[in-house]
Order: structure tokens, then sequence, then C-alpha cells
């Protein structure tokens, strides 16, 4: 079992003793911390929270989420999301900050708090050791009643994310429906598995779903390596697909299987 604690946020695995691993009690220590921060850089009192689709996701976003409303934060919380999608959702949201819930690419029994400014992008180091040492502070003060925040849902920033995508200069979008692509598609039963078929799907795609239900179960190591990509390869041969995708939980990873079900890997791609 595990605590890793580090400029980007904290992760580590689930259960356990507190101070050793994840527990609810260090999750609300270091998000308590994390907003006493935002509080200290900036008056804007919004904050958003998204997260992958880890079994233990939803325990870990409402602990965050009710920790910064005990500050009198507004959160807004938009779900089952990817990173990428979390990082211009804050922006767009005005707010002051942004939190992924998410363990990237380690297995299931991990999860993890990453850190985002006001712009979307990830913490600097000197940021990240203040929140560190307030984390380890016993002065955790949080509002009275009348000075709560409040929770707000906004569930369609997938579908902005993609649209943004689908209007850069550089997506051709006619020109990708018209070559009738078919694609396999492995999310590893995360978020991928809403968002990337959905992208898939506006350009015209005919999409093969593989591990694309967001149950958290994850069939295989998430991490897009060569070893973890047998499925995969062999679904693109038996289909004669074009390509095979594969992303991690959180959807800021990816790799390529080629049409013979061979590995492209994610060192080659954007």
């Amino acid at each position: 079992m595990t605590l890793i604690k580090s400029i980007s946020g904290i992760r580590g695995t689930i259960g356990g003793v507190v101070g050793d691993n994840l527990t609810p009690l260090d999750i609300v220590k270091f998000a308590s911390a994390y907003g006493i921060w935002i509080r200290s850089h900036s008056d804007n009192n919004k904050i958003v929270i998204g997260r992958d689709a880890r079994i233990s996701g939803s325990m870990v976003q409402n602990l965050v989420m009710n920790t910064l409303v005990g500050l009198g934060f507004d959160v807004v919380d938009i779900g089952l999301s990817t990173t990428p999608t979390v990082e211009i959702a804050v922006p767009l949201e005005n707010a002051s900050g942004g939190i992924i819930i998410t363990a990237s690419h380690n297995p299931k029994q991990w999860n993890a708090l990453k850190l985002l400014n006001s712009r979307g992008e990830f913490l600097n180091s000197n940021d990240g050791v203040e929140i560190l040492k307030l984390a380890e502070s016993s002065n955790l003060k949080y509002n009275e009643v009348d000075a709560l925040g409040k929770i707000s849902e906004v569930k369609n920033y997938i579908d902005i994310h993609i649209d943004q995508v689908l209007s850069l200069n550089i997506i051709d979008v006619n020109k990708i429906k018209s070559s009738n692509f078919k694609i396999v598609v492995d999310a590893v039963n995360s978020t991928g598995g809403i968002a990337v078929p959905k992208l898939l799907n506006k350009l015209g795609v005919e999409v093969i779903e593989l591990y694309c239900d967001p149950n958290g179960h994850f069939p295989h190591n998430p991490e897009p390596l060569k070893e973890n990509l047998t499925d995969l390869s062999t679904l693109v041969v038996e289909h004669n697909a074009d390509l095979g995708i594969v992303v991690d939980p959180d959807v800021d990873r990816l790799a390529f299987v080629c049409e013979d079900g061979s590995i492209f890997g994610e060192e080659y791609t954007l």
C-alpha cells in the first residue's frame, strides 16, 4: 500500500492506514490544503472537478467536492471526464483552479488528485511545495453554515471538447468522413469509452468498441504498452480494421495499433 505526495498532487492506493495510503482523511487534508492555497491567491471561489471511471472515483470526488464546499467554494462537477477535458473546462468556466481525480495509467487500486491553476495547467514546483506544507499543517479552518459553497453539475464538457477539436483548422472533417475508416477502440473501461467513440462517430468512422464501458473494471493493465494490447491487436486483424486506438483511464496517453496488428507506440503520438 502506498501514498505518494508530490508537487503535482497526491496519489496512492485506496484504503489502509492514514498517512501511508490514500485514505478519506488524506483526501480531505489535501483537498483542504489546495482550497486554502487557492483562496490565498485568488478571490474567485469557483473550482472545476472531473474524474476518470475508477471504482473509487465517486467516493474520492464526493470527499473532495464537499471539502471545498466547506471552505466556501462553488464546485463545478463535470463528472466522468478526461484529463484534457478538465484542463479546458477550467478557463471556460472562469474558475480559479481544478482537480482531476485520476491515477492515470496506474492499476485500479490507485487514485489521485491532480491539481490545476486558473489556466487549466498543472501547478509549478513552488505552488506544489506550498500546498504540501499546508497539507501537513493542523491550521485548517472551514466556513460557517451561511458561508458554505455549493455544487453545480455541468455534464456536457466532453461534447464541448470534441466540438473544439473538430473546429481546428488542421482537422479536415469531410476528408476523414469520405475515407470510411474502421477503427477499434480500447478504452480500458474508463472515460475514453465515452470520449473517443463520440469523437470518431462525428468523423464518420465505423467504431468497434473494446472495453468501452466506463465501469472502472480495467480488463488489463491500463498502461498502453505492447504487452497489454494483445486483445486490441487481435480485434484489429479480425475485423480488417484500418487502425486500433488505446487510451489510458484519463485519456492523456494514447497508442495506435496498425492494420496488421503491430503496435505504433505512444512515443510517436502527440
